[in-house]
C-alpha cells in the first residue's frame, strides 16, 4: 500500500521548507548503527533541517565497512525519493566499540550501561544501546567535542535485551 498521493507530493516540499529551523542545532547526534536503516535516514533528515549537525554512528556489529555501505545504499535512496541531496562524506560509521563481535558485550559497555543508569535513569542493552553510549563516552573522553557543545544521544530501543544479560549486573 502506497502512502496517499497529497503526502507523496508534498513531502519534498515539506522537508525542503523545515531546513535551518532548529535554532540550536546539536554539534553532533550520536547512535549506534548495525542495520544502517536509521543513520540513512537521520542523514538525510540532518542535511535537510539540521545544517552543521554531524550524524556519528557508533558501529555494533563489528563490521563499519558493511555498515557504511548500507547507510550510503539506504541514504542515496531515500534522498532519491525526496528529491534531496545527499553527501557520502556526511555518513561516519565509528568502529572500535562493538566488542568482540555483535551481542557480545565487554566491559565499556557495560560501564557505559551502569553509568547511563546512575545519573540519567537511562536503561540500556549491552547489544545495541550500550555499545552505542560506550562509544559516545571514548569519543567524548577522547576530546572529539568541547564542554561548550550539545551532543544528542539516540536511544533506539533494545532495552528488553537487557534481561538476558541480567548476571552481568549482579
Amino acid at each position: 500500500m502506497s502512502p496517499p498521493a497529497s503526502t507523496k507530493s508534498t513531502a519534498p516540499t515539506s522537508a525542503r521548507d523545515k531546513r535551518g529551523e532548529c535554532a540550536y542545532p546539536p554539534a553532533a547526534i550520536v547512535h549506534c548503527t548495525g542495520s544502517a536503516g536509521t543513520q540513512a535516514g537521520l542523514v538525510v533528515g540532518a542535511r535537510a533541517a539540521l545544517r552543521g549537525t554531524r550524524i556519528v554512528g557508533i558501529d555494533i556489529d563489528a563490521e563499519p565497512e558493511r555498515v557504511r555501505a548500507d547507510v550510503l545504499a539506504y541514504g542515496h535512496a531515500a534522498a532519491g525519493l525526496l528529491d534531496l541531496p545527499f553527501d557520502d562524506g556526511d555518513v561516519e560509521v565509528v568502529a572500535g566499540h562493538a566488542g568482540p563481535a555483535y551481542g557480545v558485550p565487554h566491559a565499556a559497555t557495560i560501564e557505559a550501561i551502569r553509568l547511563g543508569a546512575a545519573l540519567e535513569g537511562l536503561v540500556l542493552d549491552p547489544v545495541y544501546s550500550g555499545k552505542g553510549l560506550a562509544g559516545l563516552i571514548a569519543l567524548i573522553r577522547g576530546g572529539r567535542w568541547t564542554a561548550d557543545q550539545d551532543i544528542v544521544f539516540i536511544h533506539t530501543g533494545g532495552a528488553p535485551a537487557l534481561f538476558a544479560y541480567r548476571h552481568l549486573f549482579d
